[in-house]
């Protein structure tokens, strides 16, 4: 008998609701598996329906169509051959399950329903389905009627079983389970299994894939045996990009890696393993005991299907594939990779021709407009490989006889940006980057002035009531300073929108319409510094949950890997919003308008993560408001340890040295303007169109996102922060009576 095992682990590119696409990649995939050797082929999560149907998982519909193409899988005699992990959502005795089915040559061996469902952060799986609560139980699940004729019976087992072979043992788990600290691998393996499989639909988020691999890293390198992950890939349909980087390990080390950022509709990687490395590993590890007092005991489901046939079978020159190093990419690049990517899966599956971006000349709409052209670069590569989707998509917004042969020859088709200036707040040198920055990318791009509409919506006002606003430079009160800017602001959204609709029929372009892409940073989201339904409302927003330190970062990075030197410019331009007339001694600056520093906004509201522009914010990262969950008080608790100037300082330590009262001062205006400004945040850019996508690209775990992710009230009541806040001042006492001691 034969010890070589070669497995193959996926990343498909589904589709909500896609049933049949998503049922022709699942194909793909497994034919490319057969092609490679492989006798066990591992889908991602829900690879049938797609992952984020939400509320559609509610409905009987999905359930019976999602049975429908798994039959069209099984009885399509291509995909015989090769033992087959499949995700579908299944519905037994009347309850929903998000399950995993192991088929075999058109027979169902088995149905895994998820024991462990991942239900925080942006996911809300027990919305729509039911763990599987007891562990090694199983029963009969009872067959659609479709399916029993190509079963030849009635019923299959259905709970927590695992896959004998004659040569080995494997289990199924996924997505979530592998994150909880009982993971179902751990009672698996010390029953003998010896392959973990997990699908996965693990969304992209900073620097996230590192977790990962070492949560699966640890768990092979505890347990032994041989893992394989399968991710989903693309944007599915969610404001959430699956970042695939499917991959194999065995006993800790990492043998296989597909693509964390893709274009391909398909990526399938394999490996070969010697299953006698992971008995002889495991036998130099503290396992036996455990496993011999081990009381799991799972059904094991026979099968007389080898998973490694004699080695003079078929692969006679198979062998072990060699480690790896694992390919992770910094922060920056994250950024664009994933922006990019999600924007072209928005133009793909939207049927759209393009984008339009507000370009103002600042650094916002400089990193939407790099997140474009990161998307052109990207897809240039994938033409280059010959990707045939992505030609497809590019032949439809070109014509069919003619592709582009340079990323700025795409981005001039696909992108356009809009300068919209007023003559007394504009100036020159934001009109200029502008302009560098569409050069530098080869964007479509219009200069224009908008005093004229300004001026029509200012005397309304003059014209109605009899009074002529002015701006607090001109000795104007603080509401007509206000609603001036807001004229021009609330202006340039509607003639961006007004643009993006006629430029295909000016252009004469073909390939569909253009989308308006929003450029509010999570930092001014939080704080509501955006005036309600200007041009931060948009169809996407990709900056939407990233902060100014990462978008700096992305531009620094952009600058040096994408060759654009102007780019410099914007980095060192001090951030404003130019809605109020310059005069010798007196320039707009939004952190003065803020009363708040990005800086502090990202300690605040969000985390420093792992940035290097960020590192020096804070003794350690951070995580507060969002990650760390801290309310007003238990804030400024935290930050009097790490500004306070009673400190003991540790070497390289660069956080500003403060006395705890005016700590306070700074919790509380946080917080105070969060709430006022609250309501903003229900208004972030939802899309208006006709696919399921929604308003930003989910990057962080600090996101703002008031429809999925940052679930919290609209209007607080001003008693909460009075609350709030005399806690915070008894607390002050006390340290001042302490210090008085002193």
């Amino acid at each position: 008998m034969g010890r070589l095992v070669t497995v193959a682990a996926s990343s498909l590119r589904q589709w909500a609701l896609d049933f049949e696409g998503n049922t022709d990649r699942i194909i793909q995939s497994i034919h490319q598996a057969k092609a490679a050797g492989a006798r066990l082929r591992v889908g991602p999560e829900l690879e049938i329906s797609g992952y984020s149907c939400n509320d559609h998982f509610l409905e009987p519909d999905l359930y019976l169509h999602s049975m429908e193409m798994l039959a069209r899988i099984l009885e399509d005699e291509t995909c015989h051959g090769i033992l087959l992990d499949i995700g579908l959502p299944v519905t037994h005795r009347s309850v929903n399950y998000n399950c995993r089915v192991i088929c075999l040559d058109g027979k169902i061996l088995f149905i895994r329903p998820k024991m462990h469902l991942a239900n925080d952060g942006n996911y809300r799986e027990m919305r729509y389905f039911t763990p599987w609560v007891q562990p090694t139980y199983w029963e009969e699940f009872h067959l659609p009627k479709a399916l029993q004729k190509l079963q030849g019976s009635t019923h299959v087992p259905f709970g927590d079983c695992v896959i004998s072979t004659p040569d080995s043992c494997f289990g199924a788990e996924t997505c979530e389970e592998m994150w909880t600290p009982n993971a179902p691998h751990i009672p698996m393996t010390l029953d003998g299994v010896e392959i973990i499989t997990n699908s996965s639909a693990s969304h992209f988020s900073l620097q996230k894939l590192d977790t990962r691999l070492k949560l699966i890293g640890e768990a092979t390198r505890k347990c032994g045996g041989v893992y394989i992950y399968s991710n989903a890939s693309g944007g599915d349909g969610d404001r959430l990009y699956f970042d695939g980087s499917a991959m194999i390990l065995c006993n800790g080390q990492v043998l296989a890696q597909s693509p964390q950022f893709s274009l391909n509709d398909v990526d399938v990687v394999t490996a070969t393993v010697d299953l006698e490395e992971v008995r002889a590993y495991r036998s130099s590890i503290s396992r036996a005991l455990q496993a011999a007092h081990n009381t799991l005991k799972y059904k094991r489901i026979q099968t007389l299907f080898e998973l490694s046939p004699d080695e003079d079978d078929l692969y006679p020159q198979r062998r072990p594939t060699p480690p790896r190093e694992p390919k992770f990419f910094s922060a920056d690049e994250e950024i664009a990779l994933c922006t990019g990517c999600y924007l072209w899966d928005y133009l793909t599956r939207s049927k759209s021709g393009g984008y339009l971006v507000p370009l103002s000349g600042g650094l916002d709409s400089c990193a939407t407009a790099i997140s474009v052209f990161s998307m052109c670069r990207l897809v240039m590569s994938a033409l280059k490989d010959e990707n045939k989707p992505v030609i497809a998509t590019v032949q439809r917004i070109f014509g069919q006889d003619e592709l582009p042969r340079t990323a700025q020859e795409l981005c001039r088709r696909v992108l356009h940006t809009v300068y919209m200036g007023m003559s007394k707040q504009s100036s020159r040198e934001t009109r200029t980057r502008a302009k560098e920055l569409s050069e530098a990318i080869g964007s479509y791009h219009i200069d224009l002035d908008i005093d004229t509409v300004y001026h029509a919506q200012k005397s309304l006002v003059e014209q109605s009531l009899g009074f002529d606003a002015k701006f607090k430079v001109e000795g104007g009160s603080e509401a007509e300073n206000l609603m001036l800017q807001n004229i021009q602001a609330r202006t340039r959204m509607v003639t961006a929108y007004e643009f993006a609709q006629i430029l295909p029929t000016t252009r004469k372009l073909t390939g569909g319409g253009l989308l308006v892409l929003g450029s509010a940073n999570v930092g001014e989201a939080l704080r509501g510094y955006m005036t309600k339904y200007d041009c931060s409302s948009a169809d996407i927003n990709p900056i939407g949950s990233i902060d100014k330190a990462a978008l700096r970062g992305l531009i620094s990075w952009a600058q040096v890997n994408f060759g654009i030197p102007c780019l410099e410019d914007f980095l060192t331009a001090a951030p404003t919003a130019e809605l109020e007339p310059v005069t010798e001694d007196y320039v707009q600056s939004d952190e003065a308008d803020m009363g708040i520093t990005y800086a502090e906004l990202t300690i605040f509201g969000m985390t420093p993560f792992m940035l290097t522009a960020c590192d020096d914010l804070l003794t350690e990262p951070g995580r507060l408001r969002k990650e760390r969950k801290m309310g007003p008080l238990s804030m400024w608790q935290h930050l009097v340890h790490v500004w306070g100037k009673d400190r003991v300082k540790e070497p390289n330590d660069e956080n500003p040295c403060l006395d705890p009262a005016e700590i306070a001062e700074k919790v509380k205006f946080f917080f105070v303007k969060y709430a006022i400004t609250r309501h903003k945040a229900t208004t972030l850019t939802p899309a208006s169109n006709l696919v399921f996508f929604l308003d930003l690209v989910h990057c962080n775990d600090y996101s703002p996102d008031d429809n999925r992710f940052d679930l919290r009230p609209f209007l607080y009541p001003s008693f909460w922060q009075s609350w709030s806040f005399k806690r915070i001042d008894k607390e002050l006492a006390r340290i001042e009576k302490a210090r008085q001691k002193q």
